[in-house]
């Protein structure tokens, strides 16, 4: 199996990595997002350790019955032959109706057909008010003309 763009990475491709990435995640479907990883990929997401497809599908299974109405921005902070760094905000909220909006980076690593087969993610919580929010767009991908990190000042 195969997941374009392959490494060596460019800055286009890193880019289009990481969009291809940001798209997966905003479609909160754990078992399509698991498929761009190797079969034994290897993360470490907060404090948490994951090994593997089936348990990549749990703790994002998790993740989504846990953070409500998510909705993701990544965008590349650098590249070099198999690997991708980026940086991203995503918003979210629980169950009680309190809304965060969490911050973080990311280090990837691809194997040779393109699949992830290292990720560790760093990641701070930030409660804010729901009128502070940025990210209204419909539940899914965001739009194209939709504003990225950068632009949106965070």
């Amino acid at each position: 199996m195969s997941r374009p763009p392959l490494p060596p990475f460019t800055a286009e491709t890193a880019a289009q990595k990481a969009r291809l990435a940001e798209d997966a995640w905003n479609s909160r479907d754990p078992d399509r997002v698991s498929l761009a990883y190797t079969e034994d990929s290897v993360w470490r997401n907060r404090a948490e350790f994951v090994s593997g497809r089936g348990e990549i599908v749990g703790f994002l299974t998790r993740k989504w019955a846990r953070e409500l109405d998510y909705r993701l921005i990544k965008e590349v902070w650098t590249w070099n032959d198999n690997r991708i760094a980026v940086r991203f905000a995503y918003e979210w909220r629980d169950d009680s109706g309190h809304w965060f909006r969490s911050y973080g980076n990311e280090n990837w690593e691809f194997d040779e057909a393109g699949l992830m087969r290292r990720r560790v993610a760093s990641i701070n919580d930030l409660p804010i008010a729901e009128n502070e929010r940025k990210y209204h767009w419909p539940l899914g991908r965001r739009p194209d003309d939709h504003p990225g990190l950068s632009q949106l000042g965070l």
